[in-house]
């Protein structure tokens, strides 16, 4: 059989090729292009079809011969092996198409959820401006923080595996930040470093529920936290608000057969109140009486503008049912994927095991660098500049939309750490969110924090961390533009 035409066998040069072109090949022997027999190219000419080195072609072609899908024969070349499974054979001849429609095992009924869900923002968007959650980029001492990661990057004893559960020396640190500052009640052994606050919250969901159990979560809330417990096949129940933060006492009197409670208590996501002192107290009272356990997510407490804020309810009582979840997402980057869990000693052992099971260490040398970080003192500095910085910023956005949004929009939730928001009444705020989106801005429609969306909760969570004045100003002007037309 002669050798095949390879003018349609495209590669992406920002990808890399030996990969590509090895998995092309495979896919195209096993689906019947290339049926057996078939005579490849040289190595020369194929690599001059595709525009890359010999050596490329070469080291692919020797894989698939010690793999069976290719046999040399001298003085001939290179043939497909009519060793090949009979049943990947599919011989269709030059004139072959892969079929369109071909049916896929079926997903999921998490699975099937996600795909009715709104497309999520791209890479892009989640670095523009009013992006809730994003910190100040520029104001991070990165000075600081490189010199630390020399200090750290030639270390062999952190290139290898680590421990599931993190890094010692963060976890020392950070276990006894977490007690002067939020009066969390733990040591270095209850505290799991994760990648990100949202692993922390899969941890939660695979370790504490099990397929039917009912979930209440804050209405309006944090939606991933909804996405974490529905994998697990959780019942999810809405636990409404007063005041902007969670209603206890309609909870304690609606709420049965709860296993798990998810709430925000310090500043309420996306809303901002913030839970009393006495309402916390009842709330672990029942917690107890009712055998539920629930999530703390802290997740901005360090920016607190208009109080001081209310110690964390963990630490209100001995051996509370709490997992207590932060991040160091907006406190130092991001990029970093870092966050942690807190969880009670009786049970830090199945969770260090789920997150072992999960994906097992978090990067080491990033852990060795934060562990310095707190331990020196960098960290408690960085976030009393961030909080002034923050503040200064809060207060001119604050000004600027009750100055210039036109009724009926109106600020309603103005204490919230990074973030403002802005109801946007008879507004339909996704499109809001893309037509600012437009004009290089980010936000969040409101409506998608509602579980179902509904138009009536109408409104915009704007971040304003990551922006500067000139921003600001911009993006009430065409936001007014926007809700005048």
């Amino acid at each position: 059989m002669s050798a095949p035409e390879f003018a349609d066998l495209t590669l992406d040069p920002h990808q890399p090729l030996q990969g590509q072109l090895y998995r092309q090949l495979v896919r195209w022997i096993c689906a019947g292009r290339l049926p057996a027999g078939t005579q490849l190219p040289s190595s020369r000419r194929l690599a001059e079809s595709l525009a890359i080195s010999r050596n490329t072609v070469t080291q692919v072609l020797d894989q698939l011969k010690a793999e069976g899908f290719l046999s040399s024969h001298p003085g001939k070349g290179v043939f497909v092996s009519r060793e090949v499974p009979a049943q990947l054979q599919k011989p269709q001849g030059r004139n072959w198409r892969e079929p369109a429609n071909r049916p896929l095992p079926p997903l999921s009924s998490y699975g099937n959820l996600l795909q009715t869900l709104p497309a999520g923002r791209g890479s892009a968007d989640l670095g523009l401006p009013f992006s809730p959650g994003l910190p100040d980029l520029k104001a991070f001492p990165h000075s600081i923080w490189n010199k630390l990661y020399r200090r750290h990057q030639s270390r062999v004893a952190l290139a290898g595996y680590g421990q599931a559960q993190g890094y010692l020396p963060l976890r020392l640190a950070l276990s006894n930040y977490l007690r002067n500052s939020r009066g969390v009640r733990c040591t270095a052994e209850q505290i799991i470093i994760t990648n990100g606050a949202q692993e922390a919250l899969n941890l939660c969901a695979l370790t504490a529920l099990n397929p039917g159990d009912r979930v209440y979560s804050e209405n309006p809330g944090y939606r991933r936290a909804r996405s974490a417990f529905q994998a697990v096949g959780a019942e999810l129940l809405p636990a409404q608000l007063n005041n902007k933060h969670l209603d206890v006492e309609r909870l304690i009197k609606s709420a049965t057969g709860a296993k798990l409670l998810f709430t925000t208590p310090t500043h309420q996501y996306p809303m901002g109140g913030v839970m009393p002192a006495s309402a916390r107290i009842k709330l672990l009272d029942w917690a107890t009486r009712a055998n539920c356990w629930i999530i703390e997510d802290d997740y901005d407490s360090e920016f607190a503008f208009q109080h001081k804020p209310v110690a964390a309810l963990q630490g209100m009582g001995e051996n509370t049912p709490v997992l207590y979840m932060g991040s160091f997402s907006k406190t130092l980057l991001p990029s970093l994927r870092l966050g942690y869990l807190v969880v009670p000693r009786a049970s830090a052992a199945a969770f260090i095991h789920a997150k072992e099971m999960l994906s097992g260490h978090s990067p080491l040398i990033t852990q060795a660098v934060a562990a310095d970080f707190l331990s020196e003192g960098h960290f408690v500095r960085h976030l009393r500049k961030m909080r002034v910085l923050y503040r200064e910023k809060w207060q001119h956005f604050c000004q600027l939309i009750r100055q210039n949004i036109p009724a009926p929009a109106k600020l309603i939730a103005t204490s919230a750490g990074m973030h403002l928001v802005i109801s946007t009444p008879q507004r339909d705020d996704i499109t809001l969110s893309k037509k600012l989106r437009e004009h290089g801005f980010g936000s969040t429609p409101l409506s998608l924090f509602y579980p179902p969306q509904k138009a009536e909760n109408s409104g915009l969570v704007l971040g304003f961390a990551n922006t500067d004045a000139e921003q600001r100003a911009a993006c009430v002007n065409i936001l007014s533009t926007l809700l005048q037309t």
